[in-house]
């Protein structure tokens, strides 16, 4: 047995099945997508039933039970994080959230650089032109290619810059960044990081508070087999000198008493909004519940035995692979350049396989999947580049 294959079988045979009985999408197809919609398992329907219930024979006071709801699924993202409970709160979108982190600022000169980079998500660098209308100056460092220079990435800090935004994967090629190397430098000169992590957390290991970043966003229907739900970090010791100017009255210090505030929450909970709509975090939680049960080093060693199945046969295949190859840099997806790739990926999900395409054709395998898959998706790839 080869090493990937070894990898694989981190989850017994038996743990394995019953994982993906858990997710019905699995009986239809090839489903090789988490980089963009995960899988959702089949207890979300239980969640959506009472909710339902809930919404026939209404009662105000269950919003008690759904603050509490809330406050589950944040602490169990934390957990997942290395990070403390109380450390992280949900919302509706990763947009939201870093607008609001952007608002605590005054961007005075000199500080007022923000640099984020050309493999960034696009909306982190469309919230940071917005801000440069209160002063924020927006440097976008990169070549172009699908890989970061993190190199020239830290050299470009310097004492202007205030905040310092990073994809810890990218999510058009897959490459990671070293958050202990980049942390450790923006602190040198006294500038924040702020990583969007919607790309790994669930799939790679990140830890929080080992790497001390500063601002940590991510979601959850990628890796974390959720809907629509948002997450936010702030480094503990951090928050009390943050004072988002975009809010709302659950981010008062009086909010559940529905008296007016006198100042901010306690903890991360100042960059809270308005009213929260709880049913995505109540149904995210059921997909969390699962990989938290598995454990991330387990998901991480799985991902990098069927990523590097895909790295394999497309080496032999001759097709060009934009994705870093050396598993420390890799994420959980694997990206290939192929001609006509939407096209491709067009007549592939007609034949039951699926996959994104971002520019390349984007494959993301997750704890669920199988190496037969990916042969079964080589194959037809094979077949179609061929045809």
């Amino acid at each position: 047995m080869n090493q990937p294959e070894q990898t694989a079988r981190c989850l017994d045979a038996r743990t394995h099945a019953a994982l993906r009985a858990e997710f019905p999408l699995l009986q239809s197809c090839v489903y090789l997508n988490s980089n963009s919609t995960g899988a959702v398992p089949r207890g979300a329907e239980r969640v959506l039933h009472d909710y339902w219930a809930t919404l026939r024979t209404w009662r105000d006071d269950v919003w008690q039970d759904w603050h509490i709801g809330l406050d589950r699924y944040a602490d169990s993202v934390a957990a997942l994080l290395g990070a403390p409970p109380g450390s992280v709160l949900t919302d509706a979108n990763l947009s939201t959230f870093l607008a609001r982190v952007a608002s605590c600022f005054a961007y005075q000169p000199p500080r007022n650089r923000v640099i984020v980079t050309d493999l960034d998500y696009p909306t982190v660098p469309f919230i940071f032109r917005a801000y440069g209308r209160y002063g924020a100056e927006l440097d976008v460092v990169g070549t172009g290619g699908p890989h970061l220079d993190q190199d020239a990435l830290e050299a470009s800090l310097d004492e202007r810059t205030l905040l310092v935004c990073v994809p810890h994967a990218s999510f058009t090629s897959g490459a990671t960044v070293d958050l202990f190397r980049l942390v450790a430098r923006a602190h040198q000169v006294d500038a924040l990081v702020v990583v969007d992590a919607f790309q790994t957390v669930g799939v790679v290991p990140l830890d929080v508070t080992a790497t001390g970043v500063d601002v940590v966003l991510g979601g959850s229907h990628k890796w974390l087999c959720g809907v629509g739900t948002a997450f936010l970090y702030v480094r503990p010791d951090l928050v009390p000198s943050l004072t988002p100017a975009a809010t709302g009255w659950q981010a008062g210090d009086r909010a559940l008493t529905f008296q007016p505030s006198h100042g901010w929450a306690a903890g991360v909970r100042r960059f809270a909004g308005g009213t929260p709509y709880p049913l995505t975090a109540l149904v995210s939680q059921v997909g969390l519940d699962l990989l938290s049960g598995v454990g991330v080093d387990a998901i991480r060693r799985h991902s990098l035995a069927l990523t590097q199945r895909l790295l394999d046969r497309a080496e032999a295949a001759g097709i060009v692979v934009v994705s870093p190859t050396d598993a420390a840099r890799r994420g959980g997806v694997v990206c290939l350049d192929i001609p006509d790739g939407e096209a491709v990926k067009r007549r592939m999900a007609a034949r039951g396989v699926i996959c994104s395409w971002r520019g390349y054709l984007r494959v993301g395998p997750h704890v669920y999947n199988t190496l037969d898959e990916i042969d079964l998706f080589m194959d037809v790839l094979e077949k179609e580049l061929h045809r």
